[in-house]
């Protein structure tokens, strides 16, 4: 099971990096030339892992960088490809409160023995809003780092010395340090001060219990190992130093979420041999979390709640569900039984749950939840086809609602306590050059998980649009419109270049003309617009 959690996280952040508009958008030469930011009509990727404000200005952290929007989504500055950022993705997003800094955590993809590994690539932050960033390098430890002081004990401690797997999922900050949480490097903590001044510094590791402990205090007399990944360096198997959410809710209070439950603090301030911890698990509490496995974590200061995505782990009897405390983790609510749960958006009583399977909404403290019908962005009719939301988030004021899917950013009028039709869907995509030019994104594609889209270009004219799909052998295999009405704002969309202003998408979810699945292979579509000579795009299908 624990091999199986560890492939599962692999899956997720490979996920993530892969859903990017196109895999090949960039190549060398366009990265050598986008040294600064850009300006565009959309964020540079569909795939929103994080979103967090700072005043009127919104943050999004995707799998193309780091994007804002300073009036509403109107226009974006895209750090994908700048000197900051390059072609990193992005695991983390905070806003910092206290400092007024951006932070980041960035990581990507490496094959290693024929798999796909998560590496991280550190920590980026700015002081000034974006105007300039400071790179931290991964935090990781040296050979000899192989005793950690605890109080009175000499704990034995694996060095984790590279960055493969050492990948930081989450990051907050609390008015003197910034903390870390990551899958191979545990926890970490920094003064923000001295990582201003030298972001080569080294980070704090902070202990916490290990799987058969419930609290530890740096005056316990301790016998075990800090063995966060696999190896031969102790025997026990600490999932609870595998890390993946933390929340502060005030300079003293620290809640981290790891694979074995959340660990929770009341001395954040104290020097890191003497912080004591207390774990609250599916098995240690008779009203305890759905499941060990916590993949966000985040605070209601209006409520007083933690909320808690929480998976199921080992046992058996654990499950997916959201899990909520009022009273500071002494006892918890369970509610969205078998939802998978990715993170939350807050704003007084009212609080989005982003899973699986929708956004689900409440006004009351998550004592009922309500779905959305259909999204479909009232300007282009063009409905959002994932059921899979990452991130949320109510502004301020509560003006807007801000979803993250793996398939575009959605903007709603959040004053309500429901949800209405004031849809606004952000989609990536690249530009087209000419009027005879068409592609598909993401190609290849998994109908087990997407649909794909089809771009083209009818000129910004209202035409009559027929696409059919057919297989490599060129056998017919599905019509997806029949002379149905596109462009002039049917279905036409902006890109992240200002100067494509005329591209149209429709979608095709893998489906032959009897609803069946097709099998893996390329299959070619044709679209015929008016009159004019048909335009022909391959597809790629791989499940």
């Amino acid at each position: 099971m624990i091999k199986n959690i560890f492939l599962f996280l692999i899956i997720i952040f490979c996920f993530r990096v892969n859903s990017q508009f196109k895999p090949d958008s960039y190549s060398l030469v366009e990265l050598n030339n986008l040294s600064k930011t850009t300006n565009d009509e959309t964020p540079a990727s569909n795939s929103i892992n994080d979103i967090s404000s700072q005043g009127q200005t919104i943050w999004i952290g995707t799998s193309r960088g780091v994007s804002k929007t300073n009036d509403n989504g109107n226009s974006w500055i895209n750090y994908y490809g700048s000197n900051s950022f390059g072609t990193e993705s992005i695991a983390s997003l905070h806003y910092d409160v206290f400092n007024n800094i951006v932070w980041t955590t960035t990581a990507h993809s490496v094959k290693r023995d024929g798999q796909n590994l998560p590496e991280g690539s550190g920590i980026r932050f700015s002081t000034n809003s974006g105007d300039d960033w400071i790179l931290v390098p991964q935090p990781i430890d040296d050979e000899g780092d192989s005793i950690l002081t605890y109080g009175i004990n000499q704990i034995r401690a694996l060095p984790v010395t590279v960055a493969i797997q050492n990948i930081s999922y989450d990051i907050v900050t609390t008015k003197n340090y910034v903390w870390i949480t990551s899958f191979a490097g545990g926890l970490r903590r920094c003064n923000i001060d001295s990582l201003i001044l030298n972001p080569n510094r080294k980070w704090d590791r902070i202990l916490l219990p290990s799987d058969k402990l419930n609290s530890i205090s740096p005056n316990d007399t301790l016998d075990f190992t800090l063995l966060p990944v696999a190896g031969k360096f102790g025997k026990e198997g600490n999932l609870n130093h595998r890390l993946f959410s933390i929340v502060a809710t005030n300079d003293s209070t620290v809640y981290v979420g790891t694979a074995n439950g959340i660990n929770k603090t009341t001395q954040a301030l104290l020097p890191a041999d003497q912080i004591s911890w207390t774990k609250f698990n599916h098995q240690n509490q008779l009203e305890g979390i759905s499941g060990n496995f916590i993949v966000a974590l985040d605070y209601n200061r209006n409520s007083n709640t933690i909320w808690a995505a929480s998976w199921k782990a080992e046992d058996q009897n654990e499950d997916y569900a959201v899990s909520s405390s009022t009273d500071g983790g002494s006892t918890w609510n369970v509610s969205l039984l078998n939802e998978k749960a990715h993170n939350f958006g807050l704003f007084g009583q009212k609080v989005i749950a982003a899973t699986d399977n929708g956004a689900f909404r409440s006004a009351e403290n998550g004592n009922a939840w309500i779905l959305p019908g259909l999204i479909k962005d009232n300007s282009t009719n063009l409905p959002l086809r994932t059921s899979i939301f990452y991130s949320a988030l109510f502004t301020q004021n509560s003006e807007y609602i801000w979803l993250g899917t793996t398939d575009g950013l959605v903007r709603v009028s959040g004053i309500n306590d429901y949800w209405n039709d004031d849809w606004k869907i952000f989609f990536a995509s690249q530009q087209l050059n000419s009027k005879t030019e068409t592609y598909a994104y993401p190609n290849p594609f998994s109908p087990k998980s997407e649909a794909v889209k089809i771009k083209y270009n009818t000129s910004g004219e209202t035409a009559s649009v027929t696409i059919r799909i057919f297989d490599f052998g060129m056998n017919y295999i599905r019509t997806i419109i029949q002379n149905g009405q596109r462009g002039n704002n049917i279905h036409q969309i902006n890109s992240a270049n200002s100067d494509d202003i005329n591209g149209v998408i429709d979608f095709w979810d893998g489906r032959d003309q009897n609803g069946n699945v097709v099998p893996n292979g390329v299959y070619f579509y044709r679209i015929d617009i008016n009159s004019s000579d048909p335009v022909f795009g391959k597809i790629m299908v791989l499940q």
